[in-house]
């Protein structure tokens, strides 16, 4: 990481990451489990929540900015693009392998001792943007962007048929411990190294549903590229708006034999997403830049221009949070919530006050920052 003063930057991006990393937060860090609104929560398997939203706009931000990184790339040696590439993939991977491991120490037994790498989780949110970034990159660095297009195509429907044809042996290719990309976690990784929020062994940020994701970095590359050219049109947002609806339109329909599965990252999934964040995208473009309707904006930019560091914060304080135990068997998040928002408003309007709280406070780092122009690159 390093710290850098901000330079020429795209409103309309940064609020879109910003809104993105504010959801993110608030759905992630909920104050009870069980009393969570509905579309505050993931889709249990099949289907789509607003929730699902939040980690593939980030991707498609993520791919948005490479549109405006890869213009440098033009100008340096092809050692130092890769060098830039590698460098940046292998330590946001870290970051987030660091984060699951953290805080390092656990108890047993009254006495401390350091959390095996054993049974510490090696993929996750980071490590897939990570990897969607390297890919993402070479293939728009070495090749047209017509191979790039067909590239994209070929993830999404070769998932499918290697999800169709490779499933455990006797088990339903679309369920979560049947597909082929929790048969190759567990082969490539075991399942002490894999996500075990589900109630078993099952990586919703596994190696094999990485692919698909690479197309939401690539979408929003495109995307990016386009704005820059037509955005400032209202015939170039009419072609955002008619792309997203079309894209959402072919979703639906492929739903009817490929479900849309979060968890699966299944490629009518991707086109949801995509499809939704046009139209989103579209919408703020027209409103700031079009409108000048700004006066809404800092609030937002705070988080879009400190998007990965935010968000680490608010993983590693919400640790944290679990971690430090103020009662009897009772951690510092539960305590919080029982003395204060469930014992002023019990139920679900409780637990989203919390998450609105903890949200602020995330907000609150951003824009210490922000005030002493520090903007933390990867």
């Amino acid at each position: 990481m390093a710290n850098s003063t901000t330079s020429s930057r795209s409103l309309a991006l940064d609020i879109f990451r910003g809104m993105t990393v504010c959801f993110m937060i608030i759905v992630n860090t909920p104050g009870s489990e069980t009393f969570t609104y509905g579309p505050l929560k993931h889709a249990a398997w099949h289907g789509f929540t607003p929730t699902d939203l939040v980690f593939p706009s980030f991707l498609f931000a993520v791919g948005n900015a490479m549109s405006f990184a890869m213009r440098k790339f033009e100008t340096m040696e092809q050692a130092a693009v890769l060098g830039k590439i590698f460098k940046r993939t292998l330590l946001i991977f870290f970051l987030g392998f660091l984060m699951y491991w953290f805080p390092f120490f656990q108890e047993h037994d009254g006495h401390w001792t350091l959390s095996p790498f054993s049974h510490t989780r090696i993929l996750g949110v980071l490590q897939r943007i990570a990897l969607c970034y390297c890919i993402a990159s070479l293939l728009i660095y070495y090749t047209s962007p017509r191979t790039v297009y067909i590239t994209a195509w070929v993830l999404l429907i070769g998932y499918w048929f290697i999800l169709l044809f490779f499933p455990v042996p006797g088990a339903d290719p679309y369920s979560m411990t049947g597909n082929a990309g929790y048969r190759l976690d567990v082969w490539l990784m075991g399942e002490n190294h894999m996500y075990h929020g589900e109630g078993v062994a099952f990586d919703p940020e596994g190696l094999l549903s990485t692919l698909p994701a690479v197309v939401n970095v690539i979408a929003g590359y495109f995307t990016g590229v386009f704005v820059s050219r037509k955005g400032k049109e209202y015939e170039g947002l009419t072609m955002l708006l008619l792309w997203g609806t079309a894209l959402i339109a072919v979703a639906c329909a492929w739903n009817l034999v490929f479900p849309i599965n979060k968890k699966l990252w299944t490629a009518p999934f991707v086109l949801t997403t995509v499809g939704i964040d046009l139209v989103l995208l579209s919408f703020l473009i027209y409103f700031i830049e079009f409108k000048g309707a700004t006066r809404w904006t800092p609030f937002f930019a705070v988080f879009g221009k400190n998007p990965l560091f935010v968000y680490l914060v608010s993983e590693l304080l919400i640790v944290v949070f679990f971690t430090v135990h103020v009662g009897d068997g009772e951690n510092l998040h539960e305590w919080i919530n029982r003395v204060s928002y469930q014992a002023i408003f019990p139920g679900p309007f409780g637990s989203l006050l919390f998450a609105l709280s903890y949200m602020m406070v995330c907000w609150c780092v951003g824009k210490v920052l922000d005030m002493k122009k520090i903007y933390i690159r990867v």
